[in-house]
């Protein structure tokens, strides 16, 4: 077994480090995950979205351009060097007025301001208390908002799949289909 793919197996954090999110997060992505296809139906001018577990800013740099000059993206991720990458990106895409990036702790989403949609993309099998994060996320959502949650099919079943949505609907969301996401298990929660 290569040191690599011993240290990828034999981590003690769930969490994805920042440099391994290169191999997902780079141009070759548009072809399967289309912002704009994805969140164009849940995503309008001048709302407050935030993206949960934002990475280097795939997601945050569309929903910018998606909510115009006066909306604001709320970005949060548990790793400095991806708020940092994400910053870089979103300067050079012209946004980065429109994004605030936050720390967060791993306990803690740490928004404080309600939100008229909530990206949480690949990363809720991450978390270690899945209950406690959708009852954070279902306390600044604004009612009758929403939330779209995906996981990669390669790391989470269907079985894992509907019983993190079980946790959702014990936070007080209700489940609709999600859109049809590439390599993935979508739904949309509303709150």
């Amino acid at each position: 077994m290569s040191a690599l793919f011993e240290k990828l197996m034999n981590r003690d954090e769930k969490v994805c480090p920042w440099w391994l999110a290169w191999t997902f997060d780079n141009p070759l992505r548009k072809w399967l995950h289309d912002p704009r296809q994805i969140l164009g139906d849940y995503i309008k001018e001048g709302m407050t979205v935030a993206d949960i577990g934002c990475g280097m800013g795939y997601f945050s740099v569309a929903m910018a351009r998606m909510i115009g000059p006066t909306g604001r993206v709320i970005a949060v991720d548990l790793q400095q060097m991806m708020l940092d990458l994400l910053r870089k990106r979103a300067f050079r895409a012209g946004v980065a007025d429109r994004i605030n990036t936050i720390l967060a702790a791993p306990e803690d989403i740490s928004i404080a301001e309600p939100a008229d949609f909530v990206l949480a993309f690949w990363m809720v099998h991450e978390v270690k208390d899945i209950p406690r994060f959708f009852g954070q996320v279902a306390s600044v959502l604004k009612p009758g908002s929403r939330m779209l949650y995906a996981e990669p099919r390669i790391h989470v079943t269907q079985r894992r799949f509907d019983d993190i949505l079980g946790f959702a609907k014990a936070a007080g969301f209700s489940v609709e289909p999600g859109p049809a996401v590439g390599m993935s298990r979508a739904a949309v929660l509303v709150r």
